[in-house]
């Protein structure tokens, strides 16, 4: 009696429950996500075991990108129309998302330099370095650098993407204009740059977004967007720090497959700051 009892405990009770058991001409949950497509895109090809996780890792960081760039699309809409709070939403979910990605390096640290060496070669040239979805996230923030979308001539679409966004104004370009347009003095050569230059901090920005802390009772919505505008970038560096220590404890500074020097190329992206200026005043108050 007791061994029934037991054996009962574990199933769900369906009482009561109204299952659509037959889905009639409805899509499935499967049909729905194109899950047979999904996972059909895991293709090792070493046969090492190890592989698959690799894969996999990179596949998912790559739909959490998907998810920032149709995120940061329309805080960038928010921004052009001044209505700023909606973006503060999109921002705490972006915020998540980074998480979700600073996570993936724990998962892809379980690979040891041994495991990583048996079917290393297999990637050929294939890299990181290349993920173009990565370069736009680094366009739509404000990081341009026109020599990084050569390795994407091989893709006409691809290339002509990265084109149109190194040469449309940031994140932080729009952020600036909004600014002007609410009286803080920034320079006319910041408002109507070449925007497929790098951006060179300046005093006077970073002079208005002092007033915008000083005024944030008055402002607050510039206030929080400033403070939200941090976290974004906060945790960039956290990821990129992150992806440094991961790639140095399975490789060591070994050069990387895209021909980059690994570690070292890394290393030199520790500095860079999208809102330098947000950094600075920090200093100042």
């Amino acid at each position: 009696m007791s061994r029934r009892r037991h054996d009962r405990s574990e199933r769900v009770d369906l009482t009561g429950e109204a299952i659509h058991w037959d889905l009639g001409t409805s899509l499935s949950y499967g049909q729905y996500l194109q899950l047979e497509k999904l996972l059909d895109a895991q293709k090792p090809l070493s046969g090492e075991h190890d592989e698959m996780l690799f894969i996999i890792v990179h596949q998912v960081s790559e739909l959490w990108m998907r998810l920032m760039l149709h995120e940061l699309a329309d805080v960038l809409e928010c921004v052009r129309r001044d209505d700023l709070g909606p973006s503060f939403k999109r921002l705490t979910r972006i915020s998540c998302v980074q998480s979700q990605l600073l996570s993936s390096w724990e998962v892809l640290s379980t690979l040891t330099p041994a495991d990583y060496s048996a079917f290393r070669n297999a990637l050929g040239r294939s890299s990181g370095f290349q993920s173009y979805q990565y370069r736009l996230l680094e366009f739509l923030l404000g990081n341009k650098n026109a020599e990084m979308i050569e390795v994407h001539r091989r893709d006409p679409a691809v290339y002509a993407r990265l084109e149109r966004a190194l040469a449309a104004p940031s994140l932080y370009d729009e952020a600036l204009r909004l600014l002007s347009r609410r009286g803080y003095g920034i320079p006319e050569a910041y408002l109507n740059r070449q925007f497929s230059e790098p951006y060179r901090p300046s005093k006077q920005v970073a002079g208005a977004w002092l007033g915008v802390y000083h005024n944030a009772e008055k402002d607050w919505d510039l206030y929080e967007f400033a403070e939200r505008l941090i976290d974004l970038d906060y945790k960039f560096q956290l990821w990129r720090f992150h992806h440094l220590k991961t790639v140095e404890r399975i490789i060591g500074h070994k050069s990387g497959t895209g021909g980059t020097g690994g570690v070292s190329y890394l290393a030199k992206a520790l500095e860079l700051r999208f809102f330098p200026e947000l950094w600075q005043v920090r200093t100042s108050m």
